[in-house]
This record gives structure tokens, sequence and C-alpha cells, in this order.
């Protein structure tokens, strides 16, 4: 049975906000517009590239690769990004982890980001998991600490049952996938569908999804980083490859879960959850029954950390899908005594 351990909440919440009419306008004449690559968009370190070869293709995977500050502890960190995220986007952790000795790598996956977005790639974890493993191979890291969050979550786990002796821990923050929303009656929707979707994204539906999901129903000023970040691709030339690349990898989650598989996990697992996350793929499209039953993770997370062999469970009762970003000195606190953990011999 999985270890329980409950962080101290905060004293105060922060109340939502009712954000001004121009801030949630995409067409004023200051909303960024970034390359279909997100070239233009500083990322807080240095970007570096790992040339592969894959599916008849050459392709460039983009990775941060950051030392320790001072006395380093001889372990390294690889942080997957979610979805609707960046390697970026993991900057706070970023600075905890390298401030405590830990050596950083965050790259972003093919078909995000900084990262090639081919018109034809045939998406799965597994593919996505053996890109991360190649590109730890070139440089010379057997073995490592993976922590992934949102989507990330989905692709770490499938690293982890991949690649065992090789994970140290595996470290999940607010995963999707720990339910299986076909087999919950989330209706199929097909690539061309969700593309079409996808051409709609603005700032405003971003930023709307954002604060229900993300941060519970609050925002705060410097959320709207990570919504132009994201908005910005669809605003120039990139609009149709990252809408085609969210299609495609929309596809992949979907049809693609590792639900059934956390009993198969073979390393020391720590989850963290934000109850108030409330993710579900798809969920737009169900029917009100079936969407009642979706993305209650104060349940979920109970239920998947109860299989996995070796789980320690972090439950943070008021945040949501991102208590990284939401409550980055809290989650920093949790996460770090939670990495204590003396790592599996080798």
């Amino acid at each position: 049975m999985p270890r329980r351990l409950w962080p101290v909440l905060a004293m105060t919440l922060t109340l939502p906000v009712v954000l001004p009419a121009h801030a949630l306008a995409d067409t004023s004449s200051n909303a960024p517009v970034y390359g279909p690559r997100l070239e233009g968009f500083d990322y807080p370190y240095e970007v570096k590239y790992f040339d592969l070869d894959s599916q008849r293709q050459k392709l460039q995977m983009a990775y941060m690769d950051i030392a320790p500050e001072g006395q380093a502890n001889g372990q390294t960190i690889v942080l997957l990004h979610g979805k609707n995220f960046c390697g970026a986007t993991w900057q706070n952790t970023i600075e905890a982890l390298t401030q405590n000795g830990y050596r950083v790598i965050a790259p972003d996956q093919i078909g995000f980001c900084k990262s090639s977005k081919p018109e034809r790639y045939q998406y799965s974890f597994q593919q996505l998991a053996a890109n991360t493993h190649a590109l730890l191979d070139s440089l010379g890291i057997k073995h490592a600490t993976i922590m992934g969050h949102s989507m990330g979550g989905m692709l770490a786990t499938r690293y982890a049952l991949m690649y065992p002796d090789d994970t140290e821990q595996l470290v999940l923050v607010d995963p999707i996938g720990l339910e299986d929303w076909k087999a919950k009656g989330v209706p199929w929707q097909s690539i061309d569908d969700w593309y079409k979707s996808e051409l709609n994204t603005t700032a405003k539906k971003i930023r709307n999804y954002q604060q229900s999901t993300y941060y519970a129903g609050t925002w705060e000023p410097r959320y709207d980083r990570w919504v132009e970040m994201q908005a910005g691709m669809y605003r120039g030339e990139g609009k149709e490859i990252n809408a085609w690349s969210q299609a495609l990898t929309y596809d992949m989650i979907y049809s693609q879960p590792v639900v059934y598989e956390f009993d198969d996990l073979k390393v020391p697992t720590l989850l963290l959850i934000g109850e108030q996350d409330n993710t579900a793929v798809g969920k737009q499209l169900a029917p009100p029954e079936v969407k009642k039953q979706l993305g209650h993770y104060d349940v979920l997370g109970e239920q998947v950390a109860a299989r996995i062999p070796e789980a320690r469970l972090i439950e943070f009762p008021d945040l949501g899908h991102s208590p990284q970003i939401q409550a980055p000195e809290r989650f920093n606190k949790v996460l770090l005594s939670g990495l204590e953990k003396e790592p599996q011999e080798k």
C-alpha cells in the first residue's frame, strides 16, 4: 500500500480574477507572435538540439541541460512536459532542483515547442520514450529520475516501463491517463476533427481553460506568460503545423492508455496530485452523465497510488492541474523532501 503524505494547506487562497477585455484579445498589436518552433520565445536556460533519425526523417529535439549550482549530488532528473506545456514551464522546478545539487535535463518532445514538428509521424508514447532515451544516451546519462507532468506523466510512466533499469525513481505530477476515457464513454474524434478544433485556438480560450483546470479557478498575472507561449504559435505561420501536431498527439493520448499497467511499475514512484484538478481528454465531447464521472483527481490519485507497488502519494487539496506553477515554493519543498528517498541500486 502507498505511504500517504499530507502537505500543510496554505492559510489563504488566491481569489478568482476577472481579467480586463484587452488582456484577452488575440488581435492586439502587442500580442506576441512566435514561429512554428516557438522562435522568439525565450527559454530560461540555453537551448541545445539533439539530431536524430526517426521514421525516415531527420529531426531535432530541443532540450535544456542545466548543471547543479554549488555542490553536485551526482543525480540527474529528466523533466517531461505536458501537452500544453514546454520545457520552459518547468522553470521554477529547475531552479529548486539545481540549487539542491541536481543536474536537470528538460527536453521538448518531437511535435512540441522548439522541437521538430513533422507533418507525418507515427506518434506513440513508446516512440517519444525511445527518443528521450536516445537523448540521454547521447549525453552519457545512464540512470536518472524521470519526472513527468500531465501528458508527460503518461510518457514518464511508459519510459519507466520500457527502461526500468535506467530509471532511478519515477515522479508523476498530476499525470493524465489515470483513467481510460474511452472505456468510460468519451467518444472518439477523428484527427481531422481535432485539427479543426485546434485551428480555433485563442488566448482567451487557453486562459479560460487554464483558470478552471490548472489553477482551481484562480488567476495571477504571472500565468499569462504561459498562455502567450502557447497562443503565440497560433498567431503566425506556425498555426497549421502546431494545430496538426496537437491533433496527432490528442489521438495518441486518447488511444494509448497507461492506466492498465501501473501495477507493472518496478521503480519507486512519487505521485504528486492537486486535488482540484479536473483534466479529462475529450471531456467536452462526452454526454453529461459521462462528463460527471471524469477527472476526479481527489479519487484517482488514491486509486492509482494503491496499485503502484512502491508508491508514495502527496496531495494538495487546494491546487489544480499545475501545482508546480500555482504554488511553486510549496510544491518544491514537498518535491525535494519526497526525492530524499534513496534511489535504487543499479
